[in-house]
This record gives C-alpha cells, structure tokens and sequence, in this order.
C-alpha cells in the first residue's frame, strides 16, 4: 500500500487530482491523505519564491474557512464512496507550505490539481508556481489537469540527465501497471544529428521495467513540434526530470509544463533527486 498526498488549495476541490488518486486506489489500495492548504499561503508563497517585489499580501480576512470545511466533506465522502483509506490534513495559514513539504517528505507520491491552482491565482506564467511546489516537494509529483482520460500510453522524456533517469526508474518503481502500457523513450532535441546520450544504458535499463517500450530520436525539434507529435500520441502521462539545463530540459521550462496540462490536458509525472 502507498501512501499518496493530495493536496488542494483553501478554496478549490481538484476533480481531476482526484480521480487519478482514485484510479490508482482501483489498481492498488493507498492511504490517501488530503492536505488543505489556505489560498493565502499559497500566493504569498509562491510571490515570496519568485523574488517578486511589491507584492500586494491577500488579507488574512479573505481566507474562507467555511469553504475548507466544505471541501473536506466533500473529500471524505468520496472516499467512503469508492472505498479509499483516507486521511484529513488542514494547516494554518502561515505554516502550509512549510507542512506540505514536511508531509512530502512522507510520502510516496504528491498530487496537484493543475488547472485548479493556476485558476485560482490568475498566473501569467503558472509554470513558475509549478516548478517551485515540484522543486519543494520531497517526494515525485503528479500534476494533473481536470479532465483527463486515466492513462493509456506512457512518454518517458529523456535528456540524458541524473534527474530523466531517476523519474523514468522512480515511476516504474511507483506504477508497476502503468509500466505495462504502451511506452515510448523519447529524446528531443533542437540540435541536427544529436544522438540519445547513454543509449544503450538507458535503453538497457528502460527495457527492463517497460515490456512494451518504443525508442524514438526526435532532432532538429521545435517545441510546437514536440507537442504535436505528443498530441499524436494515445492518451500518455508524461514523465519528467527536474528542470535542467539540456535541450529537452529547456524545451520542458517555461511554458512548457502548463501547456501539457492546459493545452494537451495531460497528466504529468516529476521526479527529482533531494
């Protein structure tokens, strides 16, 4: 049994982080833990990460404890209705993101409703906030958008990098079934004639714990390209390193995470090393 950490902000309920939380329970029984996390926490946060300055701070006032009730009751009746263990966790507002990381730390998995959040802060550039709550985190991520077909396929994004190779292993160690699917190792670059870097240790390696695996070499790759060629692709979660310097690593920065998740509405799977 996996313990997985589900985290939603003080006045949002993520349907879709839900649903894959459940769809997992259906394919192996977790601990589901819910972690509330008061909106204001969230912004200031996220404005404090970001070196922003002079940033107007939402007042404590604003903050609807009422809704945080209601979204707990709502979480706990969907448990008890598809049969999930579950958990309850609330902060105050000046110590949820400082929890939240704490409880990551003991967990196997945290989940984000992608679109929710973005939502809900009004970001221009929301991947900024993503990459902070993924970089703080100390456990992979899954962030998924709010509608969403459970994944049929698997796209391992790799760059050659410590952090691809530990999210590719690290989600085989997770999914066991979703290793099962349909998986392809990609490697994109903007370069001509770059090769896959390592390419007979990762494949070595990818082989093994993805039976039905498909290696493609994408050069000379654009980013509007790749995500067509993903937009091809039959319903995939997408698994990713940390953000690095390489050329898929750029490629994935900026905006690239939330147009997967708002644009592709694709979920996304981020690992990186403590």
């Amino acid at each position: 049994m996996k313990k997985v950490l589900l985290a939603f902000d003080g006045t949002n309920f993520s349907q879709g982080a839900f649903e894959f939380a459940k769809r997992l329970n259906e394919q192996e029984p977790i601990l589901l833990v819910g972690s509330f996390l008061p909106q204001i926490e969230i912004s200031s946060s996220w404005s404090y990460a970001a070196g922003s300055m002079g940033v107007v701070m939402p007042l404590v006032e604003d903050f609807n404890s009422a809704v945080i009730e209601n979204n707990v009751a709502q979480f706990e009746s969907l448990c008890g209705k598809h049969g999930i263990e579950c958990r309850v966790h609330t902060f105050p507002y000046d110590l949820a993101i400082p929890e939240l990381r704490k409880e990551s730390r003991f967990a196997d998995l945290l989940v984000l409703g992608g679109e929710s959040f973005y939502h809900q802060l009004g970001f221009e550039k929301p991947n900024e906030y993503l990459r902070m709550m993924v970089q703080d985190a100390e456990c992979p991520v899954v962030v998924t958008p709010e509608q969403f077909t459970f994944p049929q396929s698997v796209v391992l994004a790799y760059d050659g990098s410590d952090d691809a190779v530990y999210a590719i292993k690290n989600f085989a160690y997770l999914f066991p079934h979703l290793a099962q699917l349909d998986t392809t190792l990609v490697h994109a670059t903007t370069k001509k004639h770059a090769r896959m870097p390592d390419a007979e240790y990762i494949t070595e390696l990818v082989a093994r714990h993805y039976p039905r695996l498909t290696v493609r070499e994408l050069e000379d790759t654009p980013r509007r390209l790749f995500g067509k060629w993903l937009a091809d692709m039959p319903d995939p979660i997408v698994v990713s390193g940390a953000y690095g310097r390489s050329d898929i690593s750029m490629m994935f920065r900026q905006s690239f995470a939330a147009e997967i998740i708002s644009e592709h509405k694709l979920p996304l799977f981020i690992a990186h090393r403590a």
